[in-house]
C-alpha cells in the first residue's frame, strides 16, 4: 500500500488525465492541489481524475475536489472516474455525489 500520493499525468483529446495512487488526505492533498494549479495556469481546463488506485479519501481530499470543481465552474470541467466502493461510500456520506461529476469508467468520463 502506498502511504503517500502518486500523481501521473497523461494528455488525451485536450484533457489532462490525472492518475492517482495512494491516499488523498490532509498530508497529500496539497501535492495534488499544486499540480492542478500548475496545469490551470498553463491553460488546461479539462481534467479527469482516475481514482482506480486511491484507497483513502479524507475530508481534506474532499474539500480539494469541491474547491477545484467550483474553481473550474464555467471555465472548465473536472470529472472523477473508477472510484472504489470504499471511497465512493465516503463521497456519498458527505453528499458530494450530487456535486461532483462521477463516472464509472475513464471512457465514460472522456465521452462526457
Amino acid at each position: 500500500m502506498l502511504v503517500g500520493l502518486s500523481i501521473q499525468i497523461e494528455e488525451e483529446k485536450n484533457i489532462s488525465i490525472i492518475r492517482l495512487e495512494g491516499r488523498m488526505d490532509a498530508a497529500n492533498s496539497p501535492k495534488l492541489e499544486a499540480k492542478l494549479g500548475e496545469l490551470i495556469k498553463g491553460g488546461r481546463t479539462a481534467f479527469i481524475l482516475d481514482f482506480a488506485k486511491v484507497d483513502y479519501l479524507s475530508s481534506a481530499g474532499m474539500r480539494l475536489l469541491l474547491a477545484m470543481t467550483k474553481q473550474l465552474s464555467g471555465t472548465g470541467k473536472i470529472h472523477l472516474c473508477s472510484i472504489s466502493e470504499d471511497v465512493m461510500e465516503i463521497i456519498k456520506m458527505a453528499g458530494f455525489e450530487r456535486i461532483l461529476s462521477i463516472y464509472r469508467t475513464e471512457k465514460e468520463a472522456l465521452d462526457a
